[in-house]
């Protein structure tokens, strides 16, 4: 088993979660809503949580599976952003660097779970 927190891709799922959590810091709940918010920052979380739990497991498909979890999330994450994106409820200057991390966290994902294979 390796040690999860070494891996780039976990790191920068750490970073999204901390920059996404910012993010809703600054959106009133009025203005955006609860569940919006909830699914964001789940997801978010889901990101680095998935790449550590595979990690723990044995088997190449095992480990591709939650890959593939952490995966999902991203891209879930990045359709939330963009929706709030296109409601300018934060600005471009703040949110596409965030925007840029996860298309950088999916890449990465990604090319690991080639390597996996399964």
């Amino acid at each position: 088993m390796r040690d999860f927190t070494k891996l780039e891709m976990w790191q920068i799922g750490m970073e999204i979660a901390d920059e996404v959590l910012d993010l809703w810091e600054n959106i009133p709940p009025t203005q955006a809503g609860f569940k919006l918010r909830d699914q964001a920052t789940d997801a978010a979380c889901s990101i680095p949580s998935n790449i550590a739990e595979g990690s723990s497991r044995r088997s190449e498909k095992e480990k591709f599976r939650f890959f593939e979890f952490a995966l999902g999330s991203a891209f879930e994450l990045q359709t939330r952003l963009l929706i709030v994106k296109r409601r300018k409820w934060v600005a471009d200057s703040t949110m596409d660097p965030v925007l840029e991390k996860i298309v950088l966290v999916q890449k990465k994902i990604g090319a690991f779970m080639g390597v996996l294979g399964a």
